[in-house]
């Protein structure tokens, strides 16, 4: 089903505000006002863009030093895939950790299941793109997803065939 991404990353952002505006987090979207429709669910892509977006503001708990936010732009690359990526500027992965931070029951946090980021991950590939993890310099992490864009030329026609 085709689905305004940007919609519904403005969505998940609304609802968390409050968790961020309490730990001090300021998010920012940069979002392509062009971005094609994606193909997905909306209730699973939901469920990981809010993952993501409770992880990094989670990861800057303790920050003290520098402003606490988090960024999440779309963007619409070459063929038919758009980008989403969310970046904070907490403490970053450990390089210890990184290979590891999707393997199931495999957690950075204390109180963490180590099912959120091995969801996330199932899901996008679902949809037929991919999740992945880098470094965000000078502090931080960013994790990035990709999708299948959906556009008019690529719909089946639903006319009935005489």
């Amino acid at each position: 089903m085709p689905l305004d991404l940007n919609r519904l990353i403005e969505g998940v952002l609304k609802r968390s505000r409050d968790e961020a505006r309490f730990g001090r987090v300021s998010i920012a979207a940069d979002l392509d006002g062009k971005l094609p429709p994606a193909t997905g669910n909306p209730l699973q892509l939901q469920q990981v863009v809010s993952n993501l977006v409770a992880n990094a503001v989670e990861a800057m708990g303790a920050v003290t030093d520098r402003p606490r936010t988090v960024r999440i732009t779309s963007e619409h690359r070459k063929g038919r895939e758009i980008l989403v990526s969310v970046e904070d500027s907490g403490p970053g992965i450990d390089p210890k950790c990184k290979d590891r931070i999707f393997e199931p029951f495999f957690s950075t946090k204390p109180d963490g299941m180590g099912m959120g980021l091995m969801f996330s991950r199932s899901i996008i590939e679902n949809h037929g793109g991919k999740l992945w993890a880098t470094d965000n310099v000078p502090h931080g992490a960013v994790f990035h997803f990709t999708l299948p864009s959906s556009d008019k030329s690529h719909v089946p026609n639903t006319e009935t065939i005489r």
